[in-house]
């Protein structure tokens, strides 16, 4: 989640210095993951890096970063008793100030991540600014610490396409899924036929598009995407199911309906030639099971969930694949 990255943009353009707080390692029980980054400035915070006591310390040595213009600080931090806190980790953070004169290459890193692109940041203790690169899509934790006694490098992941939604329907159903699913990373392709269907504001990370060939669409779409049908027409849902189908590549379908639905729709997949064995890639009805409201959060936060179960579960074979970087040993990582 880079909500933080505009907001930073935002107010660096506005003469505001601001200061960055990232979870560069963890050790045990914590929070956050390595690469939650927090936003701290003149204003309201923007981001986490895991609540409680942990931010409420994190803030407030940002806040002193910020008005004594010093270099990155590494600030470790132990989750016990003594910080209020039961999580039993140990937490390493990385702070970076930055100053309002670099709002032109915030600006421009921001609108790359809002396209899509991954972008790597690199930090050492003695650098002025972090440099930044362009990345192919990340693949592993979002932030990596190397570190040797009191010398230490951050390399920190950002952006890149690793949720691609595509949802087929702007009624109120899909309305609510699209904004439960944007504060998650992902990146939604929102597909209608209707005109003037799309709100007037959009979420981050959400391209509308009115199209009177849908199925386009799907070919369009980036391998790996998550797909979700629920128009408001049945025969247009089973054509873009058809043309799904029609891939091998995609994560995961999920379409709106009962399961008589299902039924009525996997029959006429088979007669047309679909292999029975695929049938098992089609969600349907969607959402977790257990919750059975039909308003359309209550809908939205089932799906919303299900999408992040999976792909969670496709995370973890890809790091099983290819395991991130080793973590650097206890006793090279620097102590209060």
């Amino acid at each position: 989640m880079t909500e933080w990255l505009p907001a930073l943009a935002t107010r660096l353009a506005r003469g505001e210095a601001c200061v960055l707080v990232t979870v560069a390692h963890t050790v045990g029980s914590a929070p956050r993951e390595a690469g939650a980054t927090m936003l701290v400035g003149g204003g309201p915070g923007v981001g986490s890096v895991g609540g409680g006591q942990l931010e409420w310390l994190a803030s407030d040595a940002a806040r002193g970063l910020l008005d004594s213009a010093g270099p990155p600080r590494l600030v470790r931090l132990a989750l016990g008793p003594s910080l209020g806190q039961c999580c039993g980790g140990i937490v390493w953070l990385v702070l970076e100030r930055i100053p309002p004169d670099s709002a032109a290459d915030w600006r421009l890193r921001a609108d790359a991540v809002a396209r899509g692109q991954g972008l790597r940041r690199q930090l050492a203790v003695d650098d002025a600014a972090s440099r930044w690169s362009v990345v192919a899509q990340p693949a592993h934790a979002t932030a990596h610490l190397l570190a040797d006694g009191a010398r230490w490098t951050l390399t920190h992941l950002v952006g890149g396409i690793d949720f691609p939604v595509t949802l087929f329907g702007a009624g109120h159903v899909g309305e609510a899924v699209v904004r439960a699913l944007a504060p998650l990373g992902a990146r939604i392709s929102w597909v209608d036929t209707r005109d003037d269907i799309f709100p007037a504001e959009l979420p981050a990370g959400v391209q509308a598009i009115t199209t009177d060939s849908p199925e386009a669409e799907v070919r369009a779409a980036p391998p790996g995407s998550y797909f979700l049908v629920m128009t408001h027409s049945h025969p247009l849902d089973f054509a873009l199911c058809e043309a799904i189908f029609a891939r091998r590549d995609f994560a995961w379908l999920g379409l709106i309906g009962s399961a008589s639905k299902r039924s009525n729709f996997t029959r006429q997949l088979v007669i047309r030639g679909l292999d029975p064995d695929r049938l098992a890639d089609l969600s349907c009805p969607i959402g977790i099971p257990g919750i059975e409201g039909k308003h359309p959060a209550v809908i939205a936060l089932a799906v919303a969930a299900q999408l992040q179960q999976v792909r969670e579960a496709r995370q973890a074979i890809e790091h099983a694949a290819h395991p991130p970087p080793a973590a650097p040993p206890l006793s090279s990582l620097p102590r209060p």
